[in-house]
């Protein structure tokens, strides 16, 4: 697994790659912002200008220190908001990627064969909302096991984030059945990677590259698992 992060870590920084990855950041960097924007102007529209407080009278700086605070805010939520993200950017990045990590490192396959538009897009939005509704389930959870919280966040998204990501690269080349077989032989493996991956979510800036970081990982590891060889 680390030689299939660090071949993709490479590819990153190939010509034919670094469009994609330019897009992928812009893209994720773009969604931030307008949460980001949304959250403030929520703060707008619900604090008012002048706020009287008792003992202390008129207070007028409310509004902008909560403006402020919001963009510490985003920082921290950026740990939680990057995982749906680098799911949403799936179905856009992969093929392009995976065509690419194939091109230079597996000339000899064929050309993948790969899922419908409509497939892919179905199974980019399924993942999204399983991915949106665990991580609000395990809110509790966070809670309840206090400083254990950053475990029980990468162990899960790891597994999520593992389980998609090795299922649609698998389908490029594989029917349903078989992807489905040869993720669950190696489960171990995958949920292993999609921890590494999950592990670069949490950090702000470095996020950015890790929906296209994945999607070349992966390719890298389906491979590997057929026993095809790298060059």
């Amino acid at each position: 697994m680390p030689g299939d992060f660090l071949a993709a870590l490479g590819d990153l920084f190939r010509a034919r790659a670094l469009g994609v990855v330019a897009l992928g950041v812009a893209l994720s960097l773009a969604l931030l912002l307008l949460v980001y924007a949304g959250f403030v102007q929520l703060i707008d529209w619900t604090t008012p200008d002048v706020l009287t407080l008792p003992w202390v009278g008129e207070v007028h700086w409310v509004k902008d220190l909560l403006s402020w605070g919001s963009l510490l805010f985003m920082l921290g939520a950026s740990f939680f908001l990057m995982v749906p993200v680098a799911s949403l950017f799936t179905g856009l990045f992969l093929d392009a990627v995976a065509a690419g990590v194939e091109a230079r490192h597996y000339p000899q396959l064929p050309p993948a064969q790969g899922a419908s538009f409509v497939q892919t897009l179905q199974d980019t939005l399924n993942f999204l909302a399983l991915v949106v509704v665990a991580n609000i389930v395990a809110l509790v959870a966070y809670a309840m096991v206090g400083p254990a919280a950053p475990l029980l966040f990468w162990g899960m998204n790891g597994y999520l984030l593992g389980r998609e990501y090795f299922q649609m690269v698998a389908l490029r080349r594989l029917d349903r059945a078989a992807a489905k077989a040869l993720r669950r032989k190696h489960r171990g493996q995958i949920w292993l990677a999609g921890i590494l991956m999950a592990l670069p979510l949490t950090v702000p800036v470095v996020n950015l590259v890790v929906p296209v970081l994945a999607a070349a990982s992966f390719t890298h590891l389906f491979h590997r698992l057929r026993g095809e060889q790298r060059r």
